[in-house]
């Protein structure tokens, strides 16, 4: 008999959870989503320019080698118009309850107890899984500075963007100069009568090699046997060969740097607008920008790039340490709550041990997918799974695979959770692996807690997730029983 399976979530990681099931021929599943649409992040930030850093090809599933790509780098609507076909083509657009918000997970008598709302509508729901496909960057993060609410003008976050909202003739406050940021501007730029760029600490830009793919091109991924495939392959192989040894300050760390100040020099003739925009930290420590727009918008007249210490807002703009800035439109990108995972949700595994509790020292999970005291409970783009070189859809597909293999051993052997010395070993390896990458530097990200912990990013490459992610659930996990005494709360690291 298949297991019942709770997918919270319809973006990549959850669609492609329930894809799985549906070619495996488990048809017993619900995917939860809250919006009113499937995608996730690429549903939520349809901001002006928003698109992603990787390549097209690799930034899909194995399984669905799209071959209509317009652009090498996808912008938003291409990328959610690909997750719209993935829905329709594998037939689970049907199993996605829309506007359905699971606020409470409880582990209760072997079961799972799923507790929704579709409005006022409360209802729970028994499961022998739950698969969390939330992913890492769903909550916006609204900056924490006095006065926000005296604003008298339109504000909104990047990833809730006001299309109602005409920029137009605007003097617009953009708060941020991250990804998001780099990408909005040039688009705003055009737009405003003049736009103020708050940047609170500068970011390393390489230049995107961006380019369409004409009839030709796409006429030979369509019919020329393999070569979506090899294309896709040496793109994966470029990126792990080339831009992880940087990120673990390896041979390709230093090549790196100077591609970005070559292209910072090229871009940006003004040496006091370059000296604002020349980072004083090593090359990775932040999320690096890739764009080749942003630089040239940051140089307009009418743009200016603000590094003084924002020390409110008023009524009618933006204060400094350095005087007033008058605008009528803030926009806030500036990133989302990344190292609270799962938060709202309430989640209580075994002898009601809280989620939130056990995470109190920060958010850490075997693989990035399981969890000690929380049997049958799966992560997609958990703790420790993002990547700074790579596709996050081949770790999602990395942990769906996981999760499959760890069905078939249940359905055997009941509840099963990951082994405490399986826990204490991943940890130990991922502290060693952690000590070498680039990311505990003097910097603040998104990729750390307030205290410093990276619980982000996955530090090795990704060939050796894969491999790790492969082996047989039973060497790691264990059967659990009713009343077995919990594993204890902050294991010291």
């Amino acid at each position: 008999m298949s297991p019942s399976v709770a997918i919270i979530g319809a973006g990549f990681g959850g669609l492609c959870m329930a894809i799985r099931l549906e070619r495996a021929g488990i048809h017993s599943y619900t995917v939860y989503e809250k919006a009113d649409g499937l995608g996730g992040t690429w549903r939520d930030n349809s901001y002006p320019g928003a698109g992603c850093d990787i390549p097209s090809h690799l930034y899909s599933y194995s399984f669905e080698k799209y071959t209509s790509w317009t652009r090498r780098f996808p912008e938003q609507p291409e990328i959610l118009s690909y997750l719209e076909h993935c829905a329709d083509k594998y037939r689970v657009r049907e199993k996605i309850r829309f506007r359905t918000e699971v606020r409470r997970a409880v582990f209760d008598d072997g079961a799972w107890q799923v507790t929704s709302y579709a409005g006022d509508e409360e209802r729970t729901e028994t499961y022998d899984v739950v698969v969390m496909g939330v992913g890492q960057l769903n909550r916006p993060r609204l900056p924490d500075i006095p006065g926000m609410a005296d604003f008298e003008g339109v504000s909104f976050h990047s990833a809730r963007w006001d299309h109602d909202h005409d920029l137009t003739g605007r003097r617009v406050a953009v708060i941020g100069s991250g990804s998001s940021a780099a990408q909005l501007i040039p688009r705003v730029a055009e737009q405003a009568e003049h736009l103020y760029v708050f940047q609170r600490t500068p970011n390393w830009v390489i230049p995107k090699p961006d380019a369409e793919f004409g009839p030709l091109a796409r006429l030979a991924f369509r019919f020329v046997p393999g070569l979506q495939r090899v294309y896709r392959e040496w793109i994966y192989r470029y990126a792990e060969g080339t831009l992880h040894p940087a990120l673990a300050q390896g041979w390709s760390a230093e090549p790196l740097r100077k591609r970005a100040l070559e292209h910072l020099h090229s871009q940006v003739p003004d040496p006091e607008l370059r000296a604002k925009l020349t980072p004083g930290y090593p090359p990775g420590c932040k999320r690096i920008v890739i764009d080749s727009s942003f630089y040239p918008a940051l140089t307009r007249d009418d743009v200016e790039v603000v590094t003084d210490g924002i020390v409110r807002i008023t009524a009618k703009g933006v204060e400094t340490t350095e005087g007033p800035y008058a605008v009528d439109t803030i926009v806030c990108a500036t990133g989302f709550k990344s190292t609270e995972f799962l938060a709202p949700m309430e989640v209580r595994g075994r002898g009601g041990r809280s989620l939130e509790e056990q995470w109190a020292d920060g958010a850490e999970a075997y693989l990035g997918i399981s969890v000690p005291n929380f049997p049958n409970m799966f992560l997609l783009y958990g703790p420790n799974t993002n990547l700074g070189h790579n596709s996050i859809v081949f770790m999602i597909e990395c942990q769906v695979a996981h999760v499959m293999s760890c069905l078939a051993y249940l359905s055997g052997s009941g509840p099963i959770e990951v082994r405490p010395e399986a826990m204490a070993a991943w940890r130990r390896r991922l502290d060693a692996a952690m000590a070498r990458m680039v990311w505990g530097g003097d910097c603040q990200s998104w990729y750390k807690t307030a205290e410093g912990r990276v619980t982000n990013n996955w530090p090795g490459p990704t060939t050796l997730y894969r491999r790790l992610t492969a082996r047989p659930p039973f060497r790691a996990y264990r059967p659990v029983s009713a009343g077995e005494a919990l594993e204890p709360v902050g294991v010291a690291r």
